[in-house]
């Protein structure tokens, strides 16, 4: 799930030295590009190139001595982490929710499914495909776990108790785009080849989380997107009960409650690295916290909005989907959860690391306020998901 936040600036003083001697690289700047998408007929001979690129990156930015903590703490992962994984004949699977082909009232189930659909209203719908699109872009997360040095899965195949955790964290989580693209499809209510091409430009762009192959930063950044994910798909559960709709939001309610096992995980290796090298691990928080969380699905493009991101985001924003008070609150719930107030013996730039998180979460919600209060009058934007209606944003 995705929110773009008003701008944050932080005044100088607010501003920390996080190049770690152990855990940082030097910072070096981002920047992305939008191609225009050019006529079908003109891309015959080129080369293919995604819609929206990221030219300058950080890499390989965790000393390599640092890879030695992993691999000891892969016992740990094991009797710790691999047990949050549900067996797969226990877990539920999309069919479970969804009309049965070869049942005798298939076609009664389609027409029922399509009444209770006819009360959600479009705005909730597009929130709704934009969740599906980030599910279904889970092939560029196996990606990005798989980037992260120590803890890669080498061969494919790899027994390591993180690599098992990749393959099989990404297996649960391949049943939540499954089911939503099935129901949404079964709706009538959206522009499947619209969402479709969505889907295919997002994976060919990737993303770009800034975890710079480091597994500080990236279970960092895994540990807040679960939260997130927890609480936007428990809002359109929350959402869907409402407008009548039970199955969808019982659909809904178990994506959430997958999220919320998956963070879990997440936290809780992150706890472990606060345990084991409580300096870097604060270093690393403090670092994704100045670049700011992106979104998974950052990246976003349908073919014709140049800024469907930010527009569906701004849609999920106005129906309380997912909020910047979400994004405030999430960063204050992890900063207890990992006790980062009651760190001691960290170094210097531990303690400045320290203090800059966690007084961030009542310093966003300052700014937010004082945003919104400058934000200027809502237009509306149509939406290629839902046969071009327009919606405000």
């Amino acid at each position: 799930m995705a929110l773009k936040l008003n701008p944050v600036i932080f005044p100088s003083a607010c501003k920390l030295p996080y190049h770690s001697r152990s855990v940082r690289s030097p910072r070096v700047a981002m920047a992305s590009t939008l191609h225009s998408t050019p006529k079908e007929a003109n891309n015959l001979k080129k080369p293919y190139c995604p819609p929206r690129e990221v030219h300058v990156q950080v890499t390989h930015s965790m000393a390599p001595e640092k890879i030695e903590i992993f691999k000891s703490l892969n016992d740990w992962a094991e009797k710790n982490i691999l047990v949050l994984l549900k067996p797969v004949e226990s877990s539920w699977q999309p069919s479970d929710f969804l009309p049965l082909p070869e049942s005798e009232g298939f076609y009664d189930q389609i027409k029922e499914l399509r009444e209770r659909c006819k009360e959600l209203p479009d705005d909730y719908f597009v929130v709704l495909v934009g969740d599906m699109i980030t599910e279904e872009a889970l092939p560029t997360y196996q990606t990005m776990l798989n980037t992260l040095d120590g803890v890669r899965d080498e061969t494919g195949a790899s027994l390591t108790s993180w690599a098992i955790w990749t393959r099989a964290w990404t297996a649960e989580e391949n049943r939540h785009g499954d089911l939503l693209n099935r129901y949404l499809y079964l709706s009538g209510r959206v522009d499947m080849k619209q969402i479709e091409k969505t889907i295919q430009y997002l994976i060919g762009s990737g993303m770009d989380p800034k975890t710079e192959n480091n597994p500080y930063l990236g279970f960092i950044y895994t540990s807040f997107q679960e939260r997130a994910t927890f609480i936007s798909h428990g809002n359109t559960a929350r959402l869907a009960k409402e407008h009548g709709d039970m199955k969808l939001a019982q659909i809904c309610g178990f994506i959430a409650s997958d999220e919320k096992r998956h963070e879990t995980a997440y936290t809780k290796i992150v706890e472990k690295l606060f345990e084991v090298d409580p300096d870097d691990t604060v270093l690393a928080l403090a670092d994704m916290m100045k670049k700011k969380i992106s979104m998974p699905a950052h990246l976003m493009f349908d073919g014709e909005d140049d800024n469907l991101f930010e527009h569906y985001s701004s849609v999920a924003q106005r129906i309380g989907v997912y909020t910047a008070k979400d994004y405030a609150d999430i960063l204050e719930f992890l900063v207890g959860r990992w006790n980062v107030e009651k760190l001691t013996g960290l170094s210097g730039e531990g303690r400045r690391a320290q203090d800059f998180v966690c007084g961030l979460p009542a310093r966003i919600r300052r700014l937010e306020e004082r945003a919104q209060a400058r934000a200027k009058q809502r237009s509306t934007v149509p939406f290629s998901w839902i046969f071009e209606r327009k919606l405000i944003v």
